[in-house]
């Protein structure tokens, strides 16, 4: 069935996205010997000289406002984006086919490995339907062509070779996760405590010190490979001016961000998401950092759900969470007893009503009920969590 719902989408164009464009756009620049992250689609355009088929139409559909920055899709997303200019170069439907056939079979992949670590963990092998079967995820990524699917079949690959102690190997794939979307780089530090079980009286468990350290180095190692087929001080300057862009520019359907902006307005007057634009991602790392030190994550489900907390916390603290985001806790969700983020998949949907109007527009009302739903669910477990291990000791 999960199957048979994504290949409803196979030869539809996306509706509740634009960014399909500019996959095609980075593509079929890349086929045609252009680094995709030196140039801007609005300079194509405007010299009237693009090299690639269907420029203009591309470029309507992406709008002004994503043609005007840089690409910040990693190296194995554009490889992706290459390969199905490669075998469609003329047609954006059959372009559209092969990214989404591409997004089908990751999502194969991971209901493969998702599957196989839920039954090396003892835990229920259906709840990979949480995220096989989860409207949103068939919708925001097979529907909508979000790369977040690859991202997570090498995470979840990655998450079952570590499982298995093929740590060498996990650490190649999860640099290839990073290498599609650089989200993964957040979970890096919960592994802290698996390589080395800090809460355990072990004379010997720093002895695990250069495992870790070679883990680290492989995984970073391999991701920073992909890229260097693009490195330049001009692609480095490019590629971090656009991820500031995603903290100190773009807002969209934040929570604690929102809060803040609105005390900004009441005491000086303005928009501040300058300033706090730099300081929430401080924070965002400090928390996880916190995770990773005061939080026991010794074993591997504490680590998993270490890691959904750390991801979550991270969106809470996000100038611009767009829904296609909430990918990665899903899949962590499902190995873990927390069922907020299930919930947020459902409530998540009300975004689209900054869609509703001809010129963008958030109900900030609808915004807030989405994250009290979500707040208040994460409070109910984590006092039914405490009150349940409370209750296990005194047995």
């Amino acid at each position: 069935m999960g199957l048979l719902f994504r290949l409803l989408f196979l030869f539809a164009i996306p509706n509740l996205s634009q960014d399909f464009y500019r996959f095609i756009w980075d593509g079929r620049l890349l086929v045609q010997g252009f680094n995709p992250y030196l140039t801007l689609p609005l300079e194509w355009i405007s010299q009237g000289n693009a090299p690639l088929a269907q420029a203009e139409v591309l470029y309507d559909g992406m709008g002004a406002l994503n043609g005007s920055h840089y690409t910040n899709y990693p190296p194995l997303s554009q490889l992706c984006y290459s390969i199905a200019a490669l075998i469609a170069d003329n047609s954006i439907l059959g372009t559209v086919i092969i990214l989404r056939s591409i997004i089908i079979l990751a999502d194969i992949g991971t209901l493969y490995f998702g599957k196989k670590l839920l039954t090396f963990l003892n835990l229920p092998e259906h709840h990979i339907f949480f995220y096989f079967l989860n409207p949103f995820i068939i919708i925001e990524l097979t529907g909508n062509l979000h790369f977040e699917a690859v991202m997570v079949f090498f995470l979840a690959w990655s998450l079952y070779l570590l499982a298995k102690q093929q740590w060498h190997w996990a650490a190649a794939v999860f640099g290839l996760s990073i290498s599609v979307k650089l989200l993964p780089l957040l979970l890096l530090p919960l592994l802290f405590q698996y390589f080395i079980p800090f809460y355990k009286a072990q004379p010997s468990r720093f002895r695990k010190a250069p495992k870790l350290l070679l883990f680290y180095t492989l995984t970073i190692t391999i991701a920073l490979l992909t890229f260097l087929p693009f490195i330049s001080n001009e692609f480095l300057q490019n590629f971090s001016q656009t991820i500031a862009l995603w903290f100190q520019n773009f807002e969209f359907n934040a929570s604690i961000y929102y809060i803040i902006r609105w005390f900004g307005y009441q005491t000086v007057g303005w928009n501040i998401i300058g300033t706090v634009g730099k300081i929430l991602p401080v924070l965002s790392v400090l928390g996880i950092l916190s995770l990773s030190i005061f939080r026991k994550n010794s074993n591997f489900p504490q680590v998993l759900t270490a890691m959904l907390f750390a991801i979550s916390l991270y969106f809470l603290l996000s100038t611009t969470v767009h829904p296609w985001y909430l990918a990665i806790p899903v899949f962590l969700s499902i190995f873990t007893t927390y069922r907020y983020v299930l919930w947020w998949s459902l409530t998540v949907v009300l975004s689209y009503s900054a869609y509703a109007e001809t010129n963008f527009s958030e109900n900030l009302a609808l915004v807030a009920l989405e994250y009290l739903i979500v707040i208040g669910i994460f409070i109910f477990e984590i006092f039914q969590h405490k009150k349940a291990k409370t209750s296990h000791l005194e047995n």
